[in-house]
C-alpha cells in the first residue's frame, strides 16, 4: 500500500463511521428499504451530475453489465440486508458481523485463487474482529429464531461485500472509480424500487430525517464509494474491506465530538487492537520483517 492508499482507507472509515449516526436517525422512521433506496438514489444523482459537469468519461458502454453486478452485490443486497438486520440486532452485534467482511473476502479470494495464503493476513482479520468486539462490547443477546434471522441477514450482507470486492478486482480493472460508484448506485436504486411498497415509512418524515438521508447519500455513499472502488482496484478486496474494522472506531470519534458521548477504557484498548489487526492485514508489519529477512538472505 502507498501513502495515498492509507489516506483513502482512513477517509473511507471516517465517512462510513458517520453513516451510523445518519442511519440511526432515518431507519426507525422510513424503514430499511427506503434507507437503502434513498442512499443509493441520492448518491447516483449527485455522482452522475458531477460526472456530466466535469465531462468525465464513465465508460458505461464498456462496463455497463459489470456495473449492474456491482450494484447488486456491493450496494442493493447488502444495503437492504444490513438495514433490515439492524431492526433486529443490537448495534454492537451488527458491527461485529460487519467486521467479518474481510474474512469473507479472503476466503472467496483463496477459493478463486486471487489471494495467496498468508498467516499475517489471516491473523490480522482475526485480531481485527476481536478488536471490533472489544470496541462495541460483546453481546449478551439470547439466541432465538428472530435473532438468528438477523444474524443470517447481516452475515449475508458481509458475504455479499466479499463477493463484490473480489469480482471488482478480477473483472472490472480499468473502469473509472467514478463510473463504478455512480452506475452501481443507480442500478442498486432501480433494483430496490420493488421493495418500497412492502416496507413503507412507519412515522412522519421530519427535517432531521431528510438531512440524515442527504448526508448518508452524498458523503457516506457517493463520495465513500469512489474511495472504496479505487482501493479495491489498487490494493485488492481483503485490504479494502479492513475498513470495516475501523468503522466502529471512527463512529466512536463522531459520537464523542457530535453527541458528547463518553468513551470507556475498554474502547481505547479495542481501538488499539483494531489498528494492530488492520496493520497486519494491510502488510504494515510485513514490511519490517520481510525486508530485513530478504536483505540478510541476499547478503548470505
Amino acid at each position: 500500500m502507498k501513502h495515498q492508499d492509507y489516506g483513502r482507507l482512513f477517509a473511507l472509515a471516517a465517512l462510513w463511521g458517520g453513516s451510523f449516526l445518519f442511519m440511526r436517525i432515518a431507519a426507525p422512521v422510513i424503514g430499511p428499504a427506503w434507507v437503502a433506496f434513498g442512499r443509493s438514489g441520492i448518491a447516483a444523482i449527485i455522482l452522475l451530475v458531477y460526472a456530466a459537469v466535469s465531462k468525465t468519461n464513465l465508460a458505461y458502454g464498456t462496463y455497463k453489465w459489470n456495473y449492474v453486478i456491482i450494484g447488486a452485490f456491493q450496494c442493493a443486497l447488502p444495503f437492504f440486508l444490513f438495514a433490515y438486520a439492524e431492526t433486529i440486532l443490537s448495534a454492537s452485534l451488527g458491527a461485529i458481523i460487519n467486521a467479518t467482511s474481510p474474512l469473507f473476502g479472503l476466503v472467496i479470494g483463496l477459493i478463486i485463487r486471487d489471494e495467496q495464503f498468508a498467516w499475517d493476513r489471516i491473523l490480522g482479520v482475526v485480531v481485527g474482529i476481536i478488536g471490533v468486539s472489544i470496541v462495541v462490547g460483546f453481546t449478551d443477546a439470547t439466541l432465538d429464531a428472530q435473532l438468528l434471522n438477523g444474524v443470517l441477514m447481516a452475515a449475508g450482507a458481509a458475504c455479499s461485500y466479499g463477493i463484490a470486492s473480489n469480482y471488482t478486482r478480477r473483472s472490472v480493472r480499468g473502469a473509472p472509480s467514478l463510473g463504478m460508484a455512480a452506475f452501481s448506485q443507480l442500478f442498486a436504486a432501480l433494483m430496490l424500487v420493488p421493495l418500497l411498497y412492502f416496507y413503507p415509512p412507519t412515522a412522519l418524515v421530519t427535517a432531521d430525517v431528510i438531512w440524515a438521508m442527504v448526508l448518508l447519500g452524498v458523503l457516506a455513499t457517493g463520495i465513500a464509494y469512489i474511495l472504496f472502488f479505487r482501493l479495491v482496484v489498487d490494493v485488492g478486496p481483503v485490504i479494502s474491506l479492513t475498513v470495516t474494522f475501523l468503522v466502529p472506531v471512527t463512529a466512536l470519534v463522531w459520537g464523542i465530538f457530535l453527541l458528547n458521548e463518553e468513551i470507556a477504557a475498554s474502547q481505547y484498548i479495542g481501538s488499539a487492537v483494531v489498528l494492530i489487526g488492520t496493520a497486519l492485514t494491510t502488510g504494515v508489519f510485513h514490511r519490517f520483517w520481510a525486508k530485513p529477512i530478504a536483505a540478510a538472505t541476499t547478503n548470505t
